[in-house]
């Protein structure tokens, strides 16, 4: 078993909620592949028994097991209140970083991410600079965004998915024109659930399928 495994499971014990997946768990290699899930803002403040007003509640593990079910190996948990998105960001890149010094090809790598989980997912993208990792930002992207962070760019395979409804989170599309780091694959999906930004508190396939398809490298969506 390697140090890896060993690692893993300490911080399963020690750390994170019951509901992460280790599901698939083995020798990191080409056979598996892994899927960081960045919950939104809403789970922080209310937990996972917490009710929007307007959205209901947040599907959390829901989505965590929708994963699993496609053979994923997930690690996920549920952050801290008000949680700094930019350290939660270097906590993940070093995590994704020890994947790949165990063998773990970049392509077998996604990190998605909704409304401030897709905030800390595109920080992770601009940190690691890998152009192979797969990442799925969902619902965050605007122009407000865009200008108070000038120098972080998108960098891998990047899936941008956002709802029609939603006036939180809109296109990817200026990230993608400003950024200088490699870009291999883009691709962006509009939804037209009209479920506002509710819609990405639900286990949607509308959005889950083709977070799924990209997280195994089909990019042809």
């Amino acid at each position: 078993m390697t140090s890896f495994i060993l690692k893993w499971r300490i911080i399963l014990l020690a750390m994170l909620l019951p509901v992460l997946s280790v599901a698939g768990a083995g020798k990191p290699g080409t056979k598996e592949r892994y899927v960081f899930f960045l919950h939104n803002r809403f789970l922080e403040l209310e937990g996972m028994e917490g009710i929007h007003p307007e959205y209901g509640k947040a599907e959390y593990t829901t989505i965590i097991s929708a994963f699993r079910k496609e053979g994923f190996v997930v690690l996920s948990e549920l952050r801290a209140k008000d949680m700094d998105g930019d350290q939660y960001a270097a906590k993940v890149k070093l995590q994704v970083d020890s994947l790949l010094k165990e063998g773990v090809p970049p392509g077998n790598i996604a990190v998605i991410g909704t409304s401030k989980g897709a905030y800390i997912a595109w920080k992770v993208s601009a940190l690691l600079r890998n152009k192979d990792v797969n990442f799925v930002i969902i619902g965050v992207c605007s122009q407000a965004l865009l200008d108070k962070h000038p120098n972080d760019d998108f960098c891998g395979n990047i899936l941008s998915i956002f709802e029609q409804s939603d006036e939180l989170g809109r296109s990817c599309g200026p990230f993608k024109a400003r950024s200088r780091q490699t870009i291999p694959h883009y691709q962006e999906l509009t939804l037209t659930t009209g479920m506002k930004h509710g819609f990405l508190y639900k286990a949607l396939p509308a959005w889950l399928n083709p977070a799924m398809e990209w997280a195994k490298g089909n990019y042809a969506l």
